[in-house]
């Protein structure tokens, strides 16, 4: 599942390491902690506007090219997704059946369509 948190700071962190500057020097522009910034370019803070506004002019992006481009790359994904579940339901993939921890993964020579376990030795 696509996550919009994740592409906003994928595409903040690129935007960042693209200008060669550090999360203290954006932290400090954009006044907000090295912390915080950080757990937003990791994807793991949901960012209000007006932080993400603030992130955006201490990198010279306006919001409405960030913006775009997080739309670019969420397309791509959910085009990636779609493209997997057709694979799947289309018999192209093949699922993995394990049991818990009871050795690696092999193909079924008999349906050669599931993978079976086989017990480790």
């Amino acid at each position: 599942m696509v996550l919009l948190r994740r592409e906003l700071g994928d595409v903040l962190r690129e935007q960042r390491q693209g200008q060669g500057r550090t999360l203290r020097e954006v932290s400090a522009s954009a006044a907000v902690s090295l912390g915080y910034l950080s757990e937003v370019e990791r994807g793991e803070k949901e960012a209000s506007s007006e932080l993400l506004a603030s992130i955006c002019k201490a990198l010279n992006l306006s919001m409405a090219d960030m913006l775009s481009s997080v739309s670019n790359r969420i397309s791509l994904a959910e085009g990636s997704e779609r493209q997997m579940n057709a694979m799947l339901a289309g018999g192209l993939a093949k699922p993995i059946h394990r049991d818990a921890l009871t050795g690696p993964a092999t193909v079924d020579s008999e349906s050669d369509r599931e993978i079976s376990v086989t017990p480790a030795a």
